[in-house]
């Protein structure tokens, strides 16, 4: 897979007092800290992790 395939997401607000599945949806993605982003593959997982958190994070679409 090359960079066309992949995303990058970046975590803009906080996971303390998130839901559990939703914190582990973000350090599934690779995102454990505010502002740090992460290039994930575009994969019907990941984009399934990226529409649970959608109000956590930013989407770049490279």
């Amino acid at each position: 897979m090359n960079n066309k395939n992949r995303i990058q997401v970046v975590l803009v607000k906080s996971l303390i007092g998130r839901l559990e599945r939703h914190k582990k949806c973000a350090i599934g993605l690779g995102l454990r800290r505010i502002g740090k982003s992460a290039a994930v593959y575009d994969t019907p997982e990941n984009r399934g992790m990226i529409k649970e958190i959608s109000y956590l994070i930013k989407i770049n679409d490279n």
